[in-house]
């Protein structure tokens, strides 16, 4: 089966839970749409265990490109005195950074740079087929105007932009995205995976209370990981 998660945002027991509910092995693969680190306090716990499993594939996010930035300029001792630097940090710590950077701290010199190495290899996007179902797969997308222009776009696009969830891009092909809650693109599915319009909208704000949402792309069967009760 092939699953898609994302914003774990340092969410571990929910993500691990979630590998439970959809009895996850080694014939499955699971796409992780971007946002593992940041706010929550297991970011880089579930970067080293995705990284041992080559069936889960991760795709970036705002978060994981800011974080793996500022943490490769804040290991070479001479970047702190730059002030600018300092200040990036200060905003990135007000925005959940601080919990990432904790952790990483306490790593070893070699897990520093091989998670670092690692974070390098994420994926912008993928499209792939399931099922006969055409899937493009990313943190978010640009607009409908310059999607459709796809050579105009930027890897920038596929980290920050903003979807037009009420219009169809595609008639051949569903977009599967996180990055933006769903409940702030429709009040009541906060906490639910959002289908519309050939979207299929999978952050459900873990790291705000709600459920983290995985759908499986061979059934579109959703799942959801509560956490403790």
């Amino acid at each position: 089966m092939v699953y898609a998660v994302s914003d774990l945002h340092g969410c571990y027991e929910k993500y691990i839970q979630m590998l439970e509910i959809i009895h996850f092995n080694k014939k499955d693969t699971l796409y992780v749409l971007g946002d593992v680190v940041d706010r929550g306090p297991g970011g880089i716990r579930i970067l080293q265990h995705m990284r041992k499993h080559g069936n889960i594939l991760p795709l970036r996010g705002n978060h994981d490109v800011l974080a793996a930035s500022l943490l490769k300029k804040l290991s070479d001792p001479a970047n702190l005195r730059s002030r600018k630097l300092v200040e990036l940090c200060g905003l990135w710590f007000e925005d959940g950074g601080r919990e990432t950077y904790r952790a990483f701290t306490a790593l070893s010199r070699e897990e520093k740079a091989d998670l670092l190495k690692y974070m390098d290899s994420f994926f912008i996007y993928e499209e792939i087929i399931v099922n006969g179902r055409n899937f493009f797969l990313s943190h978010t997308v640009p607009g409908k105007e310059k999607m459709l222009n796809f050579d105009s776009c930027r890897w920038e696009d596929f980290v920050m932009g903003e979807p037009d969830y009420e219009e169809t891009y595609y008639e051949d092909r569903c977009l599967v995205t996180g990055h933006t809650p769903t409940g702030f693109i429709e009040e009541s599915f906060a906490g639910r995976i959002w289908k519309k319009n050939r979207h299929i909208a999978i952050d459900c704000g873990a790291v705000f209370g709600n459920p983290l949402g995985c759908i499986c792309l061979d059934t579109l069967e959703e799942f959801y990981a509560e956490g403790e009760s």
